[in-house]
């Protein structure tokens, strides 16, 4: 029997929800300074596991994923509890390089664009 994939995916947006509340909240640790956006959530099919990817801005010098991933065991037990989950999933938090990666990309284009305008000459 097929497993129901869109229950994955309903996990990982609550997920989400949850975790973005956290760090919006008081309550998070202080350990984690600047901004810290949740990205993205990847939640295996047997909810066993979580992928959260997060983007970090104007951090003080800690490292806020490594605190994320610290304090995991503490978000899972308030995840659990919040989406009523007989096994809450292990999380493991990373970051998203997606923005670093997009920024690259438009660095290339546009200097070949530049180039190409240069050649024009």
């Amino acid at each position: 029997m097929p497993r129901d994939n869109r229950r994955a995916e309903r996990v990982a947006a609550a997920i989400r929800e949850e975790i973005a509340s956290y760090l919006t909240s008081g309550s998070r640790d202080s350990r984690i300074s600047g901004m810290v956006t949740v990205t993205g959530v990847d939640v295996t099919s047997d909810l066993r596991r979580a992928r959260v990817y997060v983007s970090v801005m104007d951090s003080d010098g800690t490292d806020p994923v490594a605190v994320l991933n610290q304090v995991g065991h503490r978000l899972r037990g308030e995840i659990g509890r919040a989406l009523r989950l007989r096994l809450a999933p292990e999380l493991d938090f990373q970051i998203d390089e997606t923005a670093a990666k997009a920024s690259r990309i438009e660095s290339l284009l546009a200097q070949i664009k530049a180039e190409d305008s240069n050649r024009e000459r």
